[in-house]
């Protein structure tokens, strides 16, 4: 074989090698990606349940009643066990029926978040979001009062908060308090707000309810999967 024909051949080889190398080392790059981002067994996202859902996740963002993005969230998506999510499916086309979308502020939180909301409740000298969402609590009762706790149902992945949008409007319902407001204005049955706002809020809640959620007394926003899959596990794997 003549050399120049030789090192053409060469010079073939040796772009071929590297163009291999190439594509397996995006291969490989694409399913260590994949694998990062998969979720545990017996969770989805949200969105993939329920397309027309609309997320505001407010603990990736700093409107929240910490003022900074909390520990774990490290995307603004809702994650759900496959049951809640089934079940959250029903009550949205439910509402879809009536003219409304959901709206997600929060589902799965893990528990290094709930931990972070634990180190914010006992720096009792950090109240920049005290205006928005406390502003009638000194800061010192919110454990006393179960707006914060050591555990959270949503750790077990199978509880929301969430409202309603309007969709000839693209707006948010009435409600009569904001998510997580801290009051008694955020109770079901308050006699502090409107009768349009509490129609507003049956109609988020015949529809959970109706789906085999179960209302939280205390907070308007908040549900439950009755026949939750893990009653007693409290998961920490991050949100991205």
């Amino acid at each position: 074989m003549p050399k120049t024909v030789e090192a053409k051949s060469k010079n073939l080889l040796i772009i071929w090698g590297i163009s291999l190398l190439a594509v397996l080392a995006v291969l490989v790059s694409w399913i260590f990606i994949s694998n990062l981002n998969r979720l545990p067994d017996g969770f989805v996202y949200v969105t993939d349940e329920i397309p027309t859902a609309i997320l505001e996740i407010r603990y990736a963002s700093e409107d929240n009643f910490v003022g900074t993005v909390i520990d774990g969230y490290h995307a603004p998506k809702a994650i759900l066990t496959k049951e809640a999510a089934h079940a959250l499916k029903k009550a949205a086309d439910n509402l879809y029926e009536q003219g409304y979308y959901i709206k997600i502020f929060d589902a799965y939180r893990p528990q290094r978040a709930v931990n972070h909301f634990i180190r914010w409740a006992k720096d009792l000298n950090d109240t920049k979001m005290k205006k928005k969402y406390y502003p009638d609590l000194d800061k010192s009762v919110l454990f006393e009062r179960g707006y914060i706790a050591e555990k959270s149902g949503h750790s077990r992945g199978s509880t929301v908060d969430l409202t309603l949008v309007d969709i000839s409007t693209g707006k948010e319902l009435d409600m009569g308090s904001g998510f997580d407001f801290f009051g008694e204005i955020s109770h079901h049955g308050t006699d502090l707000i409107t009768k349009e706002q509490e129609k507003n809020r049956n109609i988020l809640r015949d529809a959970m309810v109706s789906a085999g959620f179960e209302v939280y007394p205390e907070e308007w926003w908040h549900y439950k999967l009755k026949d939750e899959p893990y009653p007693d596990t409290y998961f920490d794997f991050p949100i991205k």
